[in-house]
């Protein structure tokens, strides 16, 4: 029996002690006075008794009720039941409120009550004090509480004539039976039925199970007022521990809300903060950092919102806010969507009829309370299939004296399938499971609803699933039983309760609550006790019981394990290896190893090969020969790769009795365990799995304790128990047997068994603590490093969370600490972390199983004894396993070396690992596994270089060979390599290529650590080189010419000295004319606007040489030059570059120096000795006007002394393209930046800078178009509807605003565009773009060129300024322009050099990742390559480009201008001559281009590439192979205009970086001519030499194969390509991504095995007879070369015939070139193409750029009509009927082959160009069937340039010679055509023809 009330107190309002406005809770009395020794008088009741504080109100307010719940230290609940009513107050009250309220000035209170105002006191009749009857119980009766109280409360309020003493003494007197009233004799029992002495009756029935939770309509409450999805997500925040935070106007509410939760969360106990009503005072506890669960009143809504990781639930706004920083996992599937289904259907049971057509008539819906337990009814089922089968993982440690219970954690998440289940695996770590395990783990108790469902209906629930209405069924079943379980006698409920009358709370009370007499009640609490203490006392007899275990577990959802199915197959391979293993059958063995492995990665295989295992340990010990003993502990390791710290399937725990079982004897008494070989998996370093495998082996030693068969046993009852023997008891079984036999044993007989017990337990310490040892000291005791690395040790929280169920983790932090594993193992050794780690084991473990304080003491005194003896044992072992006799390897492959090239380090045995490239692993792409290979690496002078053999015998011996050259090398990583295939490798290396090669390499055990970290040292030393002189170009050819001094002693002549002359002069002068920096200036004026244009006149002094003479060795003519500095300009003749400006008319030499003043510009030899600009060549162009003195100051406004000179001159236009570096803060940007525009006056202006804007003035002048400056509009002047707010025209064209369209009607542009097929727009009024917004990157472009063209060609036309100039945005900001200048600035931005190395780095990773994807498919990889930002670097380069074609082409000069002119500026210029020049598409103009751009201009081959170890902090930054990736997009979009193919570029892209030849070694002429270099001596006979030169190298090459040739090469005349540049349009080159494993790179000819392998379709062909099939592996062969394009073939047919027939083999471009000039003679009888040639040059010119080269066809016209018809969309809407029409004859005369018969007249007429365009000669054809008039340029030419449609024309009349006219035709030769929309001007040969002409026309006119 259990006493109903404990306490009574009476509670009133009174004063606060420190005068604040409100006033205080005052406890007036309480009975019993005295505690009660099992229970004392909780502190605080007054704080509860008004949560909201305490203070007067001005109206009465009806009582209130709820029921608040204190904890106290032993975390018991004490029920506080509180009715308030409000009384009168009494004046020294109300006195004590008024000053208070004075004092605090505060008017409002929380909860909407009055506090007094000071200005208006109120009367005293007016102010109510609240006073509180408050019951304090243990037990939870709400309605009974509330009941009494009222009860009280009426007989006070009404008056009955019933004394109070007695009510209440009865109340505290009033005992009802403990829980379990079914259990009782009678109902009267189990109901008990209680009066208080005022003609009052209530039953109280108690629940019949303690342990189940009573909810009455709490559950149903909760979901009604949060709904289904918020309660489930409070369930999981409370099940994982967060804090959570119920707001409620209502107390009642919150307490029921709170109380619902946690009815939910059963069997699961709450055990951190619960507080349903929190007071005002104690707000802050809301901050604790533990979790809880709080109730609040919604008053204080604005105090919780400061809180950050509480979950806040608001019960009448129906919302729950979890915090962005708070996750709650959600329940795994299929649980989740499971329970959220069952409980709409329990709440909205109609929902599943409401699509019904004829729904059944409405089930009434359950009531309120049975609804309650319905809801709680599916949290109980979803607990049930959560935790199924949770008492087959606990572990019984120890029996008696109590029960100690363990719970296995992993193993039950690997059981379940639950392992990387967040939820559960936050359930079970949390404090709740633990109470969990404490409490229902035990063996033999009483069992209860949960029991019974979690091992009898777990199969049911199963079944059921798919069925809703059967779970309905079970759910509405359990619900009864629940209901039953709080209700067990429904019939007996009747009360009979006084209430007092309506509103009788605003009557008058006759007088406030009575002092009650302390003395009555205590008299009647004391005959009471003295009653009880006569009767025996009521023990109820708990029915305890062996708890049921049920099935053993399931997953709770059947995954397939996806690629590793359970196939019987595999596991018998797996027994058939192990069983050919211990026959002796090795190569059996061997065959099935690989296939063995690859099944390990399933589960079933890894239990099956444990399993197999044990069958052949015999007595503990197991004793194998060598290559057994190799077999076994590969494939335990392999088995143990896969294994996670936890172990949840178990293997590791398996595995670990035979690592010490199997062994090998080394030498007489000597013997290795396999325990020495298995050490590195991170499993042996978790705590946690310690902990549980020895719990495991406690509980079978205790189970086998009690099962041992007793000798006296008769044998008559061994034969009835045969069945039992059958299935041995469990462990629990066993201990619920125990239990129940315990009270029955004697006292010697307990303390027997208690002993034995701990025997047991202090036994396997001493087991474990050897077992540590084993598997946690290395082989080599010096190996320290393995324990730091190993992951667990390290991890603090990992080491202190371990497996501790039913200790608050209390006990346990004083013997465990919770510092790291081995964290200091560096200080001291390897056996003192190994004793620390196993001591805080043994601790631990033996504090929680009881172990007695003097065992533990000897534990830890044996503990250093067992590992210093392991140790000991150890060194032997380690001595001997080195003497082994080494496992037969695989012979090392040796590599081809090429001339020169020397082994620095021969070959080191490595395994090559695979890495993020799946094709060479056999991964999802096919293929066979290549790697891992096992092979060996051989460093080189000039390759890192690994050959070797895949370690999988099915792939056959193919030989693996990846390389690159040592130069190349950007990033090198150690790695620690966890497992191999075939041992356990420790040391790991990756070596990353710039050439896109990587190497991750695993060093075998034979190379040591020491083998490694040499070869780490003289990587790195090979690499970075101290000086040039190191590197590999140079040290092979000093070793192979050794004849060379002498040879040179024996030249006569001067050429021997030159460059050692040259370098000598250069030396001086260079340093003398640097050191005079100071020159004196005169000042400048600019000249007046009308002169500027022109050239100065003849006698004129140039006004840029305005200084002092400077000094003559430097500066003079040639005329003053010494003998050793005319050698020197011979020699800088011959450079590539003064050939090339020799061909593009810019001056020769000796033109410069007679200073030819009829050339606009000069070669100036100012720079030959390296004086002004070290980065320059020698000789450079500049305007005839400019003296050579005046360069010198002009330079200093460029960074790094480079001013600008001309690098090419279109041949058409005659505009130039000039380079420089970026400006300095003075210059052009200074003048611009000047507040007013210069006058003639200024004299503030710096001089250089004047003499700057002259130069620029002098280039603008030596532009014949140019020098007459009229007033003219420029590109930014069309633009002046988007600047308005500028008012003057701007000078600077702003690349970011958009340029409304020109009038100008659209011009077919000159040159072409890109082949990349794009969708015909619709033409549409236009909008071009102006010039910048396109490289402003911000990719303006207008709607009609989707794919980076610009939108219009016309746009660049009207009137243009003479010169642009290039600059940075950055340099050029804030410039404000200047209207009278003739030059612009164009501002762009650009990316910087530190920006293509961070790309490049990411482009390395993408297309050559370090390891697989996270996520495999194409989308990683596109993810990562456009994180690079690589594509849109070149999308830029290529936009910047087409802009400067565009410019050079409409006939302005462009200065490009950015950084310090070597970098991005090289590659905009080079790209520009590339798109303009067709000579620079050819291989020899390709090589003048790369050496006059790249070499001569000073780009910085070394510093980019890193190339000494002076540059090795800087990194790798490949400019120049960026610019082979602009010109190979370039390629892929017109491949018949280039003579070189893609492998060229490919070629050049890897040997800029290997650092084979001299070419692309140092930074500038200067360096190279310092060294020597650049003027190698000419007659030497360099048969023997490996050649220095690139270029020499591809000479020779082409001589033999036509590798390097693009057999489509048919190029157009003078053609300006315009490639599309949109990302969209860029490939991704495939030089990043390919690789040849069979050869390594195919870029080091000589190596290539067989013939040379060429690119794409031009490789030759080198396999056996055609007959045969041949299976071509990705990566692996090289495609190209198995199946070779049909020229390649044909041409080595050719060559294999002539050398049977024994003639001299032709060389191939001799043939090639022959065949090419037979076919076009053949093709073009009549002088006119046809299509069906073999050549490309007769194929029309959009089939020619769409690369449909040799397919007719309809696929080929329909693209050029899309093509076409997309050039034209967007400009005015005439101009597209113009386009479409162009278009469709187009179309049309594509398949005329003939088109004779279209052509009623034809011949060449002069014809007048659009505005300022001079008169060409054009081949006209008069066409009546199109009824047009075509013209073409030349008669031969198959594609029109141009219509003009008759159907337009207006008038055909004479017309008048205008200026530019042909001279030597007469007036009446011209005539003009007048269209509708301009008028034509031609000119005849003479008048005659001209009359045939017009006659001619309009006979068609007239016809139409």
């Amino acid at each position: 029996m259990a006493r109903l009330a404990d306490y009574f107190v009476l509670v009133a309002f009174g004063p606060h002690p420190r005068g604040s406005g409100e006033g205080q809770g005052q406890i007036l009395q309480r009975f019993p006075e005295k505690d009660w020794e099992d229970n004392p008088f909780p502190q605080g009741i007054e704080l509860f008794c008004q949560p909201s504080g305490w203070q007067l109100c001005p109206e009465r307010s009806p009582p209130t009720f709820f029921v608040a719940v204190l904890t106290d230290i032993n975390s018991e609940r004490h029920y506080c039941a509180c009715l308030t009513f409000w009384e009168p107050a009494e004046p020294t009250q109300e006195a004590a409120s008024a000053e208070d309220a004075a004092d605090g000035e505060e008017e409002l209170e929380d909860g909407g009550r009055m506090r007094l105002s000071p200005s208006a006191p109120a009367p005293a009749s007016q102010l109510f004090a609240p006073k509180t009857l408050v019951l304090v119980s243990r037990l939870d009766h709400t309605e009974v509480f509330r009941n009494s109280l009222g009860l009280i409360y009426t007989v006070h309020v009404e008056g009955l004539d019933v004394s109070l003493e007695s009510v209440i003494g009865n109340l505290l007197t009033c005992t009802i039976p403990l829980a379990g009233g079914s259990q009782l004799d009678s109902v009267e029992e189990g109901a008990r039925t209680i009066s208080l002495g005022a003609g009052d009756r209530q039953v109280i029935q108690t629940p019949l199970t303690d342990s189940l939770p009573v909810s009455c309509c709490s559950v149903a409450l909760l979901f009604r007022q949060l709904g289904i999805t918020n309660v489930l997500c409070l369930f999981c925040a409370a099940l994982t521990e967060h804090k959570i935070l119920f707001l409620s106007r209502s107390y009642q509410r919150l307490a029921d809300a709170c109380r619902g939760l946690l009815a939910l969360l059963f069997p699961l106990r709450y055990s951190f903060t619960y507080v349903p009503i929190l007071p005002a005072q104690l707000l802050e506890v809301l901050s604790t950092p533990t979790p809880f669960v709080i109730g609040v009143h919604a008053a204080f809504q604005a105090e919780t919102q400061e809180l950050l990781d509480v979950i806040i639930a608001d019960l009448d706004g129906g919302t729950v806010t979890v915090p962005e920083c708070v996750h709650i996992p959600p329940l795994p599937e299929p649980l989740q969507s499971q329970t959220h289904s069952v409980l709409s259907t329990v709440l909205d049971p109609e929902l599943e009829l409401a699509d019904l057509a004829f729904p059944p008539p409405t089930v009434p819906a359950s009531s309120l309370k049975m609804q309650d337990k319905e809801l709680r009814a599916v949290f109980l089922r979803l607990f049930a299939q959560l935790l199924q089968g949770y008492r087959w993982c606990l572990h019984i440690v120890r029996i008696h004296p109590e029960p100690v219970i363990r719970f296995h954690k992993a193993a039950f998440l690997g059981q379940r399938g639950l392992v990387e289940d967040d939820f559960l695996m936050k359930v079970l770590e949390g404090m709740a499971f633990a109470g969990f395990v404490s409490e229902r783990g035990v063996p033999y108790r009483a069992t209860d609803l949960f029991d019974e469902l979690v091992a009898h209906e777990v199969a049911r629930m199963r079944a059921d699933e798919s069925h809703p209405q059967r779970v309905l069924r079970h759910v509405k079943e359990l619900a009864e039983q629940l209901y039953k379980n709080e209700n067990p006698y429904p019939a007996v409920a009747m009360h009979k309760v006084q209430r007092p009358a309506e509103a009788s709370h605003l009557r008058r009370a006759p007088r406030p609550f009575p002092r009650l007499d302390e003395g009555t009640v205590q008299w009647i609490v004391d005959q009471a006790m003295a009653k009880m203490q006569g009767a025996p006392p009521a023990v109820r007899a708990e029915r305890r019981s062996t708890v049921p275990s049920g099935p053993p577990m399931t997953a709770i959802l059947e995954r397939s394990s996806g690629l590793h199915a359970n196939s019987a197959r595999r596991l018998e391979v797996v027994r058939n290896c192990i069983s050919y293993v211990f026959e002796g059958k090795m190569l059996e063995a061997k065959k099935l190893l690989p296939a063995v492995l690859r099944a390990l990665k399933g589960r079933a295989a890894r239990r099956c090969l444990t399993q197999e295992l044990h069958l052949h340990v015999q007595q503990n010990r197991a004793v194998l020969d060598h290559q057994q003993f190799d077999f076994v502990v590969r494939m335990m390791n392999c088995c143990l790769q896969d294994c996670t710290s936890a172990d949840e399937h178990g293997i590791a725990a398996a595995l670990l009795p035979l690592v010490t079982a199997f062994c090998r004897k080394l030498s007489p008494g000597v013997t290795q365990f396999a325990y020495s070989c298995v050490q590195e998996h991170v499993v042996w370093s978790t705590p946690q799995f310690w902990e549980a495998m020895f719990y495991g082996d406690v509980q079978t030693h205790v189970r086998a304790l009690y099962l041992e068969p007793p000798e006296d046993r008769p044998p008559t009852q061994q034969v009835g128990e045969a069945l039992a023997q059958e299935e041995p008891p469990s462990a629990l079984d066993v201990a619920s047997e125990q239990r129940r036999l315990w009270p029955t044993l004697s006292r010697a007989k307990q303390q027997e068994l208690v002993q034995k017990e701990e025997s047991t337990v202090f036994s396997q310490a001493i087991h474990y603590a050897s077992r540590m040892s084993y598997l946690l000291l290395p082989l080599d005791a010096s190996k320290s490093r393995l324990l730091r690395e190993r992951a667990g040790l390290g991890d603090p929280e990992s080491a202190s969370n371990s497996l501790v169920t039913n200790s608050m983790a209390g006990s346990v932090a004083e013997s465990y600490d919770t510092e790291s594993g081995f964290e200091d193992a560096e200080t001291s050794d390897v056996a003192g972390a190994v004793v620390r780690f196993i001591n805080r084991f043994v601790d631990k473990v033996c504090t929680e199983s009881g172990v007695t304080s003097d065992h533990l003491k000897g534990l830890h005194v044996m503990v250093p004894d067992i590992v210093q003896m392991h140790i000991e044992t150890l060194e032997a072992v380690h001595r001997e396993s080195r003497r082994l006799p080494p496992i037969q390897k695989p012979k090392l492959l040796r590599p081809r070396l090429l001339p020169g090239e020397e082994c620095v380090l021969d070959g080191l045995r490595v395994y090559l690992l695979p890495d993020g490239r799946e094709e060479g692993a056999g991964g999802s792409a096919g293929g066979p596994a290549l790697l891992p290979a096992e092979g060996a690496v051989f460093l080189t002078t000039y390759r890192v270089i690994f050959t070797g053999m895949p370690t999988d015998p099915l792939v056959g011996e193919q030989v693996v060979v990846r390389a690159f050259p040592v130069a190349a090398l950007t990033k090198e990583k150690r790695i620690s390599v966890q497992t191999h295939v075939d041992q356990f490798l420790q040391d790991g290396l990756q070596l990353r290529a710039c050439t896109f090669q990587l190497l991750r390499m695993a060093f075998d055990e034979e190379v040591g650590s020491e083998g490694a970290e040499l070869f780490r040292k003289q990587l790195h030393r090979l690499r970075y080189p101290p000086d040039i002189k190191g590197t590999f170009a140079f040290a092979s050819g000093a070793t192979h010419t050794p004849g060379r001094p002498g040879r040179a002693a024996k030249d006569k002549g001067p050429s021997l000295s030159a460059p050692r002359t040259l370098s000598r002069n250069l030396m001086k002068n260079a340093k003398r004319t640097i050191g005079r920096q100071h020159i004196t200036r005169k000042k400048y004026s600019p000249p007046s606007w009308e002169h500027r244009g022109q050239p100065p006149a003849e006698d004129q002094e140039d006004e840029i040489a305005v200084s002092e003479e400077a000094e003559p060795s430097t500066l003079t003519p040639s005329a003053g030059l010494k003998p050793a500095d005319r050698l020197t300009l011979s020699s800088l003749v011959e450079r590539a570059c003064c050939r090339d400006y020799q061909r593009l008319g810019l001056g020769t030499l000796g033109s410069s120096l007679s200073r030819a003043k009829s050339e606009p510009f000069r070669v100036s030899p100012v720079n030959r000795m390296y004086a002004i600009c070290r980065s320059y060549p020698g000789l450079l162009i500049v305007p005839q006007s400019v003296q050579d003195n005046a360069l010198q100051r002009v330079s200093r406004c460029y960074r790094q002394n480079r001013f600008p000179v001309v690098c090419w001159r279109s041949g058409r236009s005659k505009a130039v393209l000039l380079r420089s570096g970026g400006l300095h803060g003075k210059g052009v940007v200074g003048l611009f930046k000047a507040q007013n525009a210069p006058s003639p006056g200024q004299s503030q202006a710096d001089s250089s800078s004047l003499e700057q804007e002259k130069y620029l003035q002098a280039v603008v002048s030596a532009m014949p178009r140019y020098a007459d400056a009229s007033g003219r509009n420029t590109l930014s002047g069309f633009s002046s509807a988007h600047l308005g707010s500028h008012a003057p025209r701007a000078r600077v064209t702003t690349l970011s605003n958009p340029m409304a369209a020109s009038a100008s009607r659209w011009t077919a542009p000159r040159g072409k565009w890109g082949s990349i097929r794009v969708s015909g727009r619709s033409g549409g009024p236009g909008v071009g773009v102006d010039v910048g917004s396109r490289l402003a990157g911000r990719d303006v472009l207008g709607p009609p060129q989707p794919n980076g063209a610009p939108p219009d060609s016309g746009f660049l036309r009207p009137q243009r300024a003479a010169l642009y100039i290039i600059g940075d945005k950055a340099q050029l900001k804030g410039v404000r322009p200047d209207p009278l200048q003739q030059w612009e600035l164009v501002p762009i931005e650009v990316f910087e050099a530190r920006q293509v190395k961070a790309s490049f780095k990411k482009l390395l990773k993408a297309c050559v990742p370090g390891c697989p994807a996270a996520e495999p498919g194409p989308a990683s990889y596109l993810r990562s390559l456009e994180d690079s930002e690589w594509l849109t670097q070149i999308h830029k380069l290529l936009q910047v480009s087409v802009l400067v074609v565009e410019l050079l082409d409409s006939g302005s000069s462009v200065l490009v201008s950015l950084e310090d002119g070597w970098d991005i500026t090289t590659q905009v210029v080079s790209l520009v001559q590339l798109l303009s020049d067709p000579f620079y598409r050819t291989l020899e103009g390709f090589r003048l281009l790369v050496e006059k751009e790249w070499l001569s201009f000073g780009h910085r081959f070394s510093h980019r590439g890193a190339h000494m170890l002076a540059g090795q902090s800087s990194g790798v930054v490949p400019i120049f192979l960026q610019f082979l990736d602009c010109v190979h997009q370039v390629h892929l979009q017109f491949p018949m205009e280039f003579e070189f193919s893609q492998f060229y570029l490919k070629f050049l892209s890897y040997h800029h970086a290997s650092r084979r030849f001299r070419t692309f070694l140092l930074d500038s002429d200067y360096e190279r001519i310092e060294l020597g270099l650049l003027y190698e001596e000419k007659g030497e006979r360099r048969g023997q030499q490996a050649c220095r030169s690139v270029w020499e190298h591809v000479d020779r090459l082409s001589k033999k194969t036509p590798v390097f040739y693009n057999y489509m090469y048919a190029p157009e005349d003078a053609e300006v390509l315009r490639p599309y540049s949109n990302v969209s349009n860029l490939k991704v080159w495939d030089f990043y991504t390919e690789e040849t494993l069979a050869e390594g790179p195919p870029y080091d000819w000589e190596l290539a095995r067989g013939p040379p392998e060429p690119p794409e379709e031009e490789r030759p062909d080198s396999s056996a007879p055609q007959s045969r099939r041949r299976v071509v592996w990705p990566c692996y062969d090289s495609r190209p070369r198995a199946q070779p394009d049909a020229i390649s073939r044909l041409l080595e047919e050719l060559q294999r015939l002539e050398t049977e027939l024994g003639r001299p083999p032709e060389r191939w471009k001799d043939t090639w070139d022959r065949v090419k000039a037979a076919q076009r003679l053949e093709g073009r009888p009549d002088g006119r193409g046809t299509p069906g040639s073999l050549l490309a040059s007769t194929v029309p010119h959009h089939r020619r750029s769409l690369g449909v080269y040799l397919q007719e066809g309809p696929a080929g016209s329909t693209l050029s009509l899309s093509l076409d018809s997309d050039q034209s969309g967007g400009s005015s809407a005439s101009s597209s009927r113009q386009a479409a029409r162009r278009s469709t004859s187009a179309l049309y005369s594509q398949f005329q082959t003939a088109e004779s018969e279209n052509r009623s007249y034809e011949g060449t007429l002069y014809k007048k160009g659009a505005f300022m365009k001079p008169w060409k000669a054009r081949w006209f054809v008069l066409d009546k069937t199109k009824h047009q008039l075509r013209y073409y340029d030349h008669r031969v030419d198959t594609e029109c340039k141009g219509v003009i449609d008759l159907a337009e024309v207006e008038a055909v009349a004479p017309g008048a010679p205008t200026m530019g006219a042909p001279k030597t035709v007469g007036e009446k030769a011209f005539f003009d055509v007048k269209t509708t929309r301009r008028v034509y001007n031609f000119c005849a040969q003479d008048a005659a023809s001209a009359q045939q002409w017009v006659d001619r026309i309009q006979g068609c006119l007239s016809d139409a």
